[in-house]
């Protein structure tokens, strides 16, 4: 068994795999990072590995304090990874974005890839056909923009992530919701159809917290998995076992 774990921005996810499956989710917040492992490690026993993104000096060294029970393994830029990795300043990538890059390309072979993360930031990341990782884009995510029109006016206020009920706001908050949901929907939507005109065989993965909200209101067709960077950071670690 793998226990995998996805330190975000603000919260912690986390699973444990059986081969391809995952046995169960977690989700809890940074400050009861090692409380809650030692939990899911009660409840697994049988777990062998612990594998994560490379993290901040503090959870790492909590990470490590589990050595004695399984090994422990961070993903760097060094490891080896099923992409050819043509990013100009590679040593620069963040190693969530070429996990879930890694995923993309294990789990849809042989396929145009788009992988959208949509948490603090929205990334987006492409991979072709041939396995090449190409680039993307890095911007504000919802609750980045929400937060970003409150702190630099006066006057608006600061609101939580909520559907708008009209494209014309009729007062302040819901111009708020419209502007913000909408504009992200349509930056997304704007994309995806930048890449559907110069690329064919084409998959969009979309994933992170944002994700599940975010897929309904999408006119593009997508493959909506919140959970895919934990698959992929299984994925990518048995091909690391595999090839190493």
């Amino acid at each position: 068994m793998i226990l995998t774990v996805d330190v975000g921005n603000t919260r912690i996810k986390a699973a444990v795999f059986e081969g391809s499956t995952a046995l169960e989710n977690f989700s809890f917040d940074k400050s009861k990072l090692t409380e809650k492992i030692e939990k899911i490690l009660e409840k697994f026993p049988n777990c062998s590995d612990l594998v994560a993104a490379s993290v901040g000096e503090i959870e790492k060294e909590s990470f490590l304090a589990f050595e004695k029970q399984l090994r422990v393994h961070f993903f760097t830029h060094e490891d080896i990874f099923p992409f050819h990795n043509k990013y100009a300043t590679p040593k620069t990538l963040g190693i969530d974005r070429m996990i879930l890059a890694a995923g993309a390309t294990l789990q849809f072979p042989k396929q145009n890839r788009l992988v959208i993360d949509a948490g603090t930031c929205i990334t987006y990341d492409f991979i072709d056909e041939n396995d090449n990782y190409l680039g993307g884009a890095i911007s504000p995510g919802l609750r980045l923009r929400y937060e970003s029109l409150h702190n630099f006016t006066a006057r608006l206020p600061l609101l939580t992530l909520e559907a708008p009920d009209n494209y014309i706001g009729n007062s302040t908050a819901q111009a708020i919701h419209s502007g913000v949901v909408n504009g992200f929907v349509y930056e997304i939507d704007g994309f995806i159809d930048e890449y559907r005109e110069q690329f064919s065989n084409f998959i969009i993965i979309l994933t992170g917290g944002d994700a599940e909200f975010l897929a309904k209101r999408l006119k593009n067709t997508i493959f909506a998995n919140s959970n895919f960077l934990l698959e992929s950071l299984n994925q990518t670690y048995q091909y690391k076992i595999d090839n190493d």
